[in-house]
């Protein structure tokens, strides 16, 4: 062999040594950790992913996403963190859990975290400053018991003639229950209602609590916002149609299974900005150097097909004003 073709056969082979050690590289992990289930959750998955694709990363094209669904319990959530920090996954991303994040961040200081949660991150001891979160953690601060009277507010819009509003608590959930509670006493004598309070905290109990509010001539429910709630979307439906209750609940995944009405911060776009900024953090950024952001974005979410089989005719201007209608 020449030395001329030596030296551009050697050439050629080297170039060709980078490429393929990278398409042998294996992609970034990135858990995907949520208190409810595949189906009720179908929303966030798919605006995270949205939001992952928007810095430019492609769920099995250039990461690899796991999904780990914890369905309102807590119990495995310690296993499954123990394995992910063992594999040194990539990312901790956590859409819409309180509990979630804050197990995350006690488990590990090291692996970024991104979360959702409703509650102000600095309290919570998530990060220094939502400026400069100064950790392991940033992520997105939405609002869920803030939006409570203003849901109650339309709930009367809705359902004048109601006087008699059950309220369904979940008294596991202590912040949750406690804000709300106390949101829903001050809201409720200037819209001429009477709140009636009923505890859950398993399936069995929210069976029982609905049997207690038909005792009670309820004639509305407010679901307290909470994750192990929000996981039971099909019960809650279910047993609203079968009593024939109008319900609401903070969020549109429970309006999607069924129920009459939804008033809170958007959900889906909360999910969509914990994309964005796992792949931000994919690229590169510390976690550290992203703030926490707020949302600013809140619907409301009427189903129609719900009111015409209750019966209730939604007031046109209400109408008008909601951002999604279900026919």
């Amino acid at each position: 062999m020449k030395r001329r073709e030596f030296i551009t056969l050697l050439g050629g082979a080297a170039a060709t040594w980078p490429l393929a050690a990278r398409a042998q590289a294996p992609m970034p992990v990135v858990a995907f950790l949520n208190v409810g289930s595949p189906e009720v959750a179908a929303g966030r998955v798919s605006a995270f992913r949205k939001g992952l694709s928007e810095t430019g990363y492609v769920e099995g094209q250039n990461v690899t996403v796991e999904y780990h669904w914890v369905e309102g319990t807590y119990g495995g959530l310690k296993s499954v963190l123990d394995d992910l920090i063992r594999r040194r996954v990539a990312v901790i991303a956590i859409p819409g859990s309180t509990p979630v994040s804050l197990a995350a961040k006690a488990a590990t200081t090291t692996i970024p975290i991104v979360f959702g949660v409703a509650e102000n991150p600095v309290t919570l001891g998530l990060v220094a400053s939502l400026a400069k979160p100064g950790g392991n953690a940033t992520g997105i601060n939405f609002f869920a018991v803030e939006t409570d009277a203003k849901r109650l507010e339309l709930m009367h819009e809705l359902l004048p003639r109601a006087s008699r509003i059950a309220v369904l608590l979940n008294p596991a959930n202590v912040r949750y229950t406690e804000a709300t509670s106390k949101s829903l006493r001050e809201a409720a004598p200037t819209l001429g209602v009477e709140i009636i309070f009923f505890n859950a905290s398993t399936p069995d109990e929210i069976g029982a609590a609905f049997a207690a509010m038909a005792r009670e001539r309820a004639e509305a429910l407010f679901i307290a916002p909470d994750a192990f709630f929000n996981s039971r979307s099909a019960q809650l439906a279910t047993l609203s149609a079968r009593d024939r209750i109008p319900a609401s609940f903070s969020t549109r995944e429970l309006v999607q299974a069924g129920l009459l009405m939804s008033y809170g911060t958007s959900i889906t776009d909360m999910a969509r900005q914990v994309g964005i900024y796992t792949g931000s953090i994919l690229k590169g950024t510390k976690p550290a150097d992203l703030p926490v952001l707020q949302a600013t974005k809140f619907e409301l979410v009427i189903n129609l097909q719900t009111a015409k089989s209750l019966g209730i005719e939604v007031p046109p201007m209400l109408l008008a004003r909601a951002d999604e209608v279900i026919e």
